[in-house]
C-alpha cells in the first residue's frame, strides 16, 4: 500500500550511518554474521518442524510460524543496513520507507499475538492435558495462526495510513538505521494526535490482549506445577515453559522499552542501538534458545545430521 501526500518527501535520509564512518567495516562484519546465524538458525528450525513427523504437533507449528517471523522481520530491515554500509549510501524511497515500515509493523505485531497463543497452548497442555489434542485440534491451530497474520496486517494498514498522513514540511532526515513509527513521528511537524490515537487503539489488541494472555497464561501453569507432587512432573512441566518463556521476556523486554514511552520521551541516538537489539539478538537466539533447551528438536537434529549433539 503506497500513501500519496504531498508533504512527504520524495525520499528519506537515514542519518543513524552518518557518524559510524569509522566503525563502518566493523559494524558490516557483525551484521553480516548476525545476519547469516539469523537466516541458518531459523531456516533449520522450519525444516526440522517440516521434516521430522514427531515434531508436527501444535507447539511446533506455532514455533515454525514464530522462526518465519523472525526470519522476515530481520530480512525487512538487515539486508538494506548491509547494502547502506557497503555502498556507502543513506537514502531511501518514500514508496521503499512505507513498505519497510508496513513489513516491520506487519512482522512485529504478528509475533507480539503469536507469543500469546503459545503460552494459551502451553497452558492447555500443562493444565488440561487430557483435552489437549481436543481443544487445539489441527482446525484450531490452522484458525490461530491465520487469526494472528490477518490481525497484525490490518494493525499495520492502521498504522502507515496514519503515519503517512503526517506533515513533514520537507524534513525528511532520520537518525535511524530503517523507516519506524517513533523517528518517522519525530521529524513531523504537524498534529500527531490522530498517529498516537491510533497506537492508542490498538494496543488492547496488539499489546495489552497478549500481554494478558501470557500473564494469566502462566499464573495457571504454575499455579499447576506447585500443586504436582511428583518432582520428574514438575521438572518436565517446567521444562516445557523455560524456552517459550525466555523468548517472551526477550521479546516484550525490548519492545516495552522501544515504544512504551511518551514520544517527548524518545531519544533516537540511544533508541537505534535498541532497534537494532531488536532486530538481531531476538530472532538470532531463539532458535538456539529453542534448540538447545528442546530434547525433540535436539533428537530431529541429530536424526538430520546422523550424528550425536552434546546432550
Amino acid at each position: 500500500m503506497i500513501i500519496s501526500n504531498d508533504t512527504v518527501p520524495s525520499e528519506f535520509i537515514l542519518l543513524a550511518f552518518s557518524d559510524l564512518s569509522e566503525w563502518r567495516f566493523i559494524l558490516l562484519g557483525f551484521m553480516l554474521i548476525a545476519y547469516l546465524f539469523i537466516v541458518m538458525g531459523n531456516l533449520l528450525i522450519i525444516l526440522l518442524i517440516c521434516l521430522e513427523p514427531c515434531l508436527q504437533t501444535p507447539m511446533y507449528l506455532f514455533l515454525s510460524n514464530l522462526s518465519l517471523l523472525d526470519l522476515c522481520q530481520t530480512t525487512t530491515t538487515i539486508p538494506q543496513i548491509i547494502v547502506f554500509l557497503i555502498s556507502g549510501g543513506n537514502t531511501i524511497s518514500s514508496e521503499r520507507c512505507q513498505a519497510q515500515l508496513f513489513c516491520f509493523v506487519f512482522f512485529i505485531g504478528t509475533e507480539t499475538i503469536l507469543l500469546g497463543v503459545m503460552a494459551y497452548d502451553r497452558y492447555v497442555a500443562i493444565c488440561n492435558p487430557l483435552r489437549y489434542h481436543v481443544v487445539m485440534s489441527q482446525k484450531m491451530c490452522a484458525q490461530l495462526v491465520s487469526a494472528t497474520w490477518l490481525t497484525s496486517s490490518l494493525n499495520a494498514t492502521v498504522h502507515i495510513i496514519f503515519t503517512f498522513r503526517l506533515s513533514f514540511c520537507g524534513v525528511n532526515e532520520i537518525n535511524y538505521f530503517f523507516c519506524d513509527i517513533p523517528p518517522l513521528v519525530a521529524i513531523s511537524c504537524g498534529d500527531i494526535s490522530d498517529s498516537i490515537t491510533a497506537m492508542l487503539a490498538t494496543s488492547p489488541v496488539m499489546g495489552f490482549g497478549p500481554v494478558m494472555c501470557i500473564m494469566m497464561s502462566y499464573i495457571h501453569i504454575i499455579w499447576r506445577i506447585l500443586k504436582m507432587t511428583s518432582s520428574a512432573g514438575m521438572k518436565k512441566a517446567f521444562s516445557t515453559c523455560a524456552s517459550h518463556l525466555t523468548v517472551v521476556l526477550l521479546f516484550f523486554g525490548s519492545c516495552l522499552f522501544s515504544y512504551v514511552r511518551p514520544i517527548s520521551s524518545y531519544s533516537l541516538n540511544k533508541d537505534r542501538i535498541i532497534a537494532l537489539f531488536n532486530n538481531i539478538l531476538s530472532p538470532m537466539l531463539n532458535p538456539l534458545i529453542y534448540t538447545l533447551r528442546n530434547k525433540d528438536v535436539k533428537m530431529a537434529l541429530r536424526k538430520m545430521i546422523g550424528k550425536k549433539l552434546p546432550s
